[in-house]
């Protein structure tokens, strides 16, 4: 299985910039494709950005333009840019690797956009 552990998650003031990240370990040969969820506190979870093997990049609309996704595969880690962040991006952000069984989970990362 698949172990993911997320970090630069912060409070940050709108128009401001994160960058997240997601190491991923274990059964890494297993992973088709990873991204990034956000939940915010009373909402359904929806996903935001998606990168497969062959480096497709799939965003969420209200993203597109302001968010990157890449991944680094020497380091077995993808990476959320945030740009131009606005406080409806706040919630908690969550890593997600998808492979033939299903996928797993990072335990999240609170990012708080607010002036």
């Amino acid at each position: 299985q698949v172990h993911l552990v997320e970090s630069g998650g912060g409070l940050v003031q709108p128009g401001g910039s994160l960058r997240l990240s997601c190491a991923a370990s274990g059964s890494i040969f297993s992973i088709n494709a990873m991204g990034w969820y956000r939940q915010a506190p009373g909402k359904q979870r929806e996903l935001v950005a998606a990168i497969t093997d062959g480096s497709t990049t799939n965003y969420l609309d209200s993203v597109k333009g302001r968010f990157t996704i890449s991944r680094d595969n020497a380091k077995n880690t993808v990476y959320l840019q945030m740009n131009s962040l606005k406080p409806e991006d706040s919630g908690v952000y969550y890593c997600r690797s998808w492979d033939g069984s299903g996928g797993s989970w990072g335990q999240g990362t609170q990012v708080t956009v607010s002036s």
